[in-house]
């Protein structure tokens, strides 16, 4: 069985170095590597060349499109059995590869995808976003399992595979951002393949290092997850309502603090119960004060981002019908 990594990858040369050191250390080493770089001003092209004598490794430029396209443009000139997608914030386990070849061969899948950790090498904000990420307590909980709000799971393109012959009929990516896996995988089910999770199949994704990036990145799932809904309708299920009604729910404990402070101590008192829930999971999970103390935060952050470019976009694209 050979596989096609395919890393999509724009203005970040160390992330991609990590990666690739990473992937230097497989067990398995039937693979070839596709390095993609979309139009970045701040390319890796010798970083990548740095590794040619280590890896079967192939490096590309091309006009910047998004990631979809770029991973499209990568699975045209892949070779393998299974083309293999990761972001280029990765990192992957040694027995990664290992583990999906021998998967997949007692649990014969079309399309997989495979949950995500935090490494130890992360700095605290990291692992609490990584935290607020998976968490129970978020709609991250929803990641990384069997199934989804939908009764089917869908992989996420951080860390995803398809088989030669998903691409041969189903073709790559139509849209490019704004929720273009969860898209990709419905047309995937559509098609008849067999779509499973590979629990084994771990990453570390770093994801973003500050509070202000992750909250671009989560209002930018937010509208990812409307998008989605303009293609499929009937994929919008009452749990993804959840993160912008909590933000309503921050913004009215501001205005009954604020106004109507005879009620102030109920609504409090729920946020409380919430933020104390947050902190010892994520002390539990852990073992750190810092990460749990930082994790009350990212949470926070991940539904109020999230709610807000969902309730943005709901407006506009659902509401008033605009393209």
């Amino acid at each position: 069985m050979f596989f096609s990594i395919i890393i999509p990858l724009y203005n970040r040369p160390q992330e991609i170095k990590e990666l690739l050191e990473t992937l230097e250390k497989q067990i398995y080493t039937a693979f070839e590597v596709l390095v993609i770089e979309d139009g970045s001003t701040l390319d890796a092209k010798e970083i990548v060349q740095s590794f040619q004598n280590k890896l079967d490794i192939h490096y590309f430029f091309k006009p910047n499109e998004g990631q979809g396209f770029t991973r499209n443009f990568g699975f045209e000139r892949a070779k393998g059995d299974y083309f293999i997608i990761f972001d280029s914030d990765c990192l992957i386990p040694e027995h990664y590869l290992e583990n999906v070849k021998n998967y997949l061969f007692e649990h014969p899948l079309d399309a997989f995808g495979g949950p995500d950790d935090a490494h130890p090498s992360f700095t605290p904000l990291q692992r609490a976003i990584s935290y607020s990420m998976t968490s129970i307590f978020t709609t991250g909980g929803i990641r990384g399992k069997s199934k989804n709000v939908g009764g089917q799971f869908h992989p996420r393109s951080f860390n995803m595979g398809i088989s030669r012959k998903v691409w041969e009929k189903v073709g790559g990516f139509i849209i490019t951002r704004l929720g273009e896996d969860i898209e990709y995988s419905i047309r995937i089910h559509e098609a008849g393949f067999k779509i499973g999770l590979i629990p084994t199949a771990k990453v570390y994704h770093k994801r973003r290092t500050s509070f202000k990036a992750f909250w671009k990145q989560l209002h930018f799932f937010g509208r990812a997850r409307i998008n989605i809904t303009t293609f499929f309708p009937k994929t919008l299920k009452a749990v993804h309502f959840f993160p912008a009604l909590f933000t309503l729910f921050l913004l009215i404990c501001v205005l009954v603090n604020l106004f109507l402070p005879i009620i102030a101590p109920l609504f409090n008192f729920i946020l409380s119960i919430y933020i104390l829930l947050v902190f010892f999971d994520a002390w539990s999970k852990n073992k750190s004060l810092k990460i749990a103390f930082l994790s009350i935060f990212t949470s926070i952050i991940q539904l109020t981002a999230y709610g807000c470019g969902f309730m943005q976009d709901f407006w506009k694209k659902l509401i008033l019908k605009n393209k």
